[in-house]
């Protein structure tokens, strides 16, 4: 059968995408600079500062699951343009807010929009390969990453002169100008002759699914809860960790820079692993590297050892959430790919939501980041546990591509 998959076009809408997702996934970043400047300007504690970036990964959470079924349906260029409008809005919202409850609804809508540049656009791109998927979606996904290691430092200028609100104000012309042309690029679709290709697996031993499909589905949700209030603490709370250690916060955007790029780092390296040994490992691997990481994290505060944990957290955790997609299309029908995958991003990104909250909270408590990182450590056993027991359910036998149903 002649098939468009793994061929230059592939390719070049992968490329493209890798682009529009590095401008359309700084929602997911720009709060965690900004929070310093919002909470200097409106007062409350860390927790309350918090609040902004907890709302906007529940938007981003929430739009993974809608999202991914609306690019099951009418195709990611559509979903995208919405995306580009829906995050302008939000940044609008954002920089007239007169106090943090409506930032904090600006930035749900926010996280509304970014949501169809992380886990809809991977489903997508899974479609379109098969001997290289691995490495299709982990580049994908080092888009997230980028945005986050690119935008804040590129944008501390700005926030250094105009404040947190012109930020706001440059990202709602910036994210609509790229990605609504962009978008338009990615209008053609998989034809249907092509999705059993693309649900098989190569290069591997096929795998029956060690669960039904929708069990399989929640059980990677509560991993991906667990894996991701670990992974928060460092990431949401660096920038103000640093800001208490005196370094200020420009040194904690380098700081989060040097961890995303490790991050990116990590994720082509975990793309290449999944194309040898499949999703689960690969996830493990990761999830093991990452608990290691926070542990690093508690001795250190100096800002040489902050760079270099930071960058050794960064390179152990970057391949964990693609993984799971891949993972969904290993054991999971093509066809809901959109649909399954924004469900598990979901719950991931619920994961980023709880523990950046918890950990702001913790602080107020304790005052200091210590038992957050005790915390997410807790919870990073626990997505291990989740992944162990399918590991161990998992067996050679028919792939998911032979699954006709949920």
């Amino acid at each position: 059968m002649n098939t468009i998959l793994d061929s230059r076009y592939s390719w070049t809408r992968l490329v493209l995408s890798l682009g529009i997702a590095t401008v359309g996934n700084v929602g997911m970043w720009s709060i965690i600079a900004l929070m310093p400047s919002v909470q200097s300007e409106f007062g409350g504690g860390r927790g309350a500062a918090s609040v902004p970036y907890t709302l906007t990964m529940a938007g981003f959470a929430l739009g993974n699951l809608i999202m991914g079924r609306a690019v099951d349906r009418w195709g990611v260029s559509k979903a995208l343009t919405g995306a580009a409008l829906l995050s302008a809005l939000g940044y609008v919202l954002a920089a007239i807010s007169p106090t943090i409850w409506l930032l904090s609804m600006a930035q749900l809508l926010i996280g509304l929009g970014t949501a169809v540049f992380f886990g809809p656009l991977l489903a997508d791109i899974s479609l379109w390969f098969r001997r290289r998927r691995g490495i299709a979606v982990a580049i994908a996904a080092s888009g997230n990453y980028l945005a986050g290691a690119i935008w804040p430092v590129a944008l501390s200028g700005v926030l250094q002169t105009q404040g947190w609100r012109g930020v706001c104000w440059v990202l709602a012309a910036l994210v609509p100008v790229v990605v609504i042309p962009a978008a338009q690029l990615l209008r053609r679709r998989v034809p249907e002759e092509n999705l059993t290709a693309a649900a098989q697996a190569t290069g591997l031993t096929p795998r029956r699914p060690p669960f039904a499909p929708t069990t399989m589905m929640w059980m990677l949700g509560l991993a991906g809860i667990g894996c991701c209030v670990a992974m928060s603490m460092p990431q949401v709370h660096l920038v103000a960790f640093c800001v208490d250690l005196g370094y200020g916060p420009v040194v904690g955007s380098q700081m989060l820079s040097v961890m995303l790029m490790g991050g990116v780092v990590s994720r082509l390296l975990s793309g290449l692993i999944t194309d040898r040994l499949g999703g689960i490992p690969t996830l493990l691997i990761g999830s093991v590297g990452q608990m290691i990481g926070l542990i690093l994290y508690l001795p250190s505060d100096g800002m040489t050892s902050l760079y270099v944990v930071s960058l050794i957290f960064g390179l152990s955790q970057g391949g964990i959430v693609p993984a799971y997609a891949i993972i969904v299309r290993e054991t999971m029908p093509a066809r809901e790919a959109g649909t399954r995958t924004g469900f598990v991003i979901m719950a991931t990104i619920l994961g980023m939501a709880l523990g950046g909250w918890m950990s702001g909270w913790i602080y107020d408590v304790t005052g200091s980041y210590a038992m957050a990182f005790v915390n997410g450590i807790a919870w990073n056993l626990m997505n291990i546990a989740v992944m162990v027991v399918i590991l161990l359910r998992s067996r050679p036998g028919q792939g998911a591509g032979g699954l006709a149903t949920a």
